[in-house]
């Protein structure tokens, strides 16, 4: 063979190298796009037939009548606990911004942060889909692609943080509450869990005294948080899982109630599934778990006190979040055609 047919040769395989690895990367792109809403979608579908299964005994008559027992007071309770809820969400923009050290207005966070929270609460996979939003808010603020990153960081290891010491609270202070999933004896193993979620707790606040070396989440540099910050994520992260909790504990029927911290307990459990099966607005997965999680409760209230969730931390919250997005993306717009 000739040193041109070598070459020629050789420049093809490279081209259909390249090729075929511009192919391979487009495929697994396409695979990504959709592999997270398939998951989302088979975990509906997967938790309504056992939902099916479990309400088979309850008729929409029941339920019905268990939404108008619920008191007028409690429904102000739940309403009001919905708001305390919204309002700690927005501080956990305000404690993000704080920590990278930019100012931006207080009323923009706020509408940022619920305009996020309400999308990505319906939407499922809150992270990627909050991650969006914040940049498209933030962005026009003069934030950089990777400072929105550290702030997504920041905002999502507080929540996460925050539901470990609760959760660590729980299973110390009420060990028996995973009997409630299973026929197993969960007490030692709950209370040594709940013991490990909190000294995982103080080990971040040490770390955060300490000034150890930043941590990386993916591509991205995460600095410990200063110790009065550290102390703003401990106020703030639990407020808005207390609130959560809340709307549905006023929302029970009083008959069977096994009391708050049980109530906030059961709610762990089934917002982390909904997390993790990136199921929209965690639908029947949360309805599944409830109603497992307080079999001793009449499972028409139950569904009731979970409608007055979806309706006060779901559904209007969605409608006034589309609303917010409109009337900032006509303003941007405007702002672009002048």
């Amino acid at each position: 063979m000739s040193e041109a047919g070598a070459g020629s040769t050789a420049q093809r395989a490279t081209r259909t190298g390249v090729t075929a690895g511009h192919d391979g990367n487009g495929w697994m792109k396409k695979v990504g796009r959709y592999f997270w809403p398939v998951v989302g979608l088979s975990a509906v579908a997967f938790s309504l037939w056992l939902l099916y299964g479990e309400l088979r005994g309850v008729s929409l008559d029941d339920v019905w009548d268990g939404l108008t027992a619920i008191p007028g007071r409690h429904w102000t309770a739940s309403a009001l606990c919905a708001l305390a809820a919204y309002a700690a969400l927005a501080g956990y923009d305000h404690i993000a911004l704080l920590h990278i050290g930019k100012r931006v207005s207080w009323l923009f966070v706020t509408l940022c942060s619920f305009t996020t929270y309400a999308l990505s609460h319906n939407i499922g996979g809150s992270v990627l889909s909050g991650a969006v939003v914040r940049y498209r808010a933030y962005s026009t603020r003069g934030l950089t692609g990777q400072e929105i990153g550290v702030l997504v960081a920041v905002c999502s290891i507080t929540f996460t943080l925050s539901a470990m010491l609760i959760g660590g609270v729980v299973l110390v202070l009420i060990p028996e509450i995973l009997g409630r999933f299973s026929d197993i004896g969960y007490a030692q193993f709950s209370t040594g869990t709940g013991i490990a979620l909190l000294a995982i707790i103080c080990a971040y606040v040490f770390g955060s005294w300490l000034h150890l070396r930043p941590f990386r989440l993916g591509a991205l540099q995460v600095h410990y948080p200063r110790l009065p910050i550290v102390a703003r994520q401990f106020v703030i992260g639990p407020m808005e899982i207390l609130a959560t909790a809340g709307i549905i504990y006023f929302a029970l029927p009083e008959a069977g109630n096994p009391g708050y911290l049980v109530v906030l307990g059961v709610f762990l459990v089934s917002f982390s599934l909904a997390q993790l099966s990136h199921a929209p607005g965690g639908l029947g997965v949360l309805e599944v778990v409830f109603l497992a999680g307080l079999s001793d409760m009449d499972p028409a209230g139950v569904l009731a006190a979970l409608l007055v969730y979806r309706l006060l931390f779901l559904i209007i919250p969605l409608l006034i979040g589309l609303a917010i997005v409109l009337v900032f993306e006509r303003s941007q717009f405007a702002m672009k055609r002048d």
